[in-house]
């Protein structure tokens, strides 16, 4: 029998872009499971039911991914 799925919201931090169905690329902490919070990059329907693949990662993973995008020349 399959584990039952669990994530919760944390914390709504920003709207990176949104599209014209009305679902929303966002940036969360999101606990997955009961497990503490990490952040997430993710796409999320407007009611936040169902969600898009993404990315979760740890303070020190996204301050690399921080780190990273300001050596950029965007």
């Amino acid at each position: 029998m399959a584990d039952e799925f669990s994530f919760e919201i944390v914390e709504k931090i920003g709207v990176i872009s949104e599209s014209k169905g009305g679902w929303t690329t966002e940036l969360n902490t999101v606990s997955w499971g009961g497990r503490p919070a990490k952040y997430d990059i993710r796409g999320w329907s407007p009611d936040h039911q169902k969600m898009g693949k993404g990315i979760t990662l740890t303070a020190e993973e996204l301050k690399s991914l921080r780190a990273l995008l300001d050596s950029m020349d965007l």
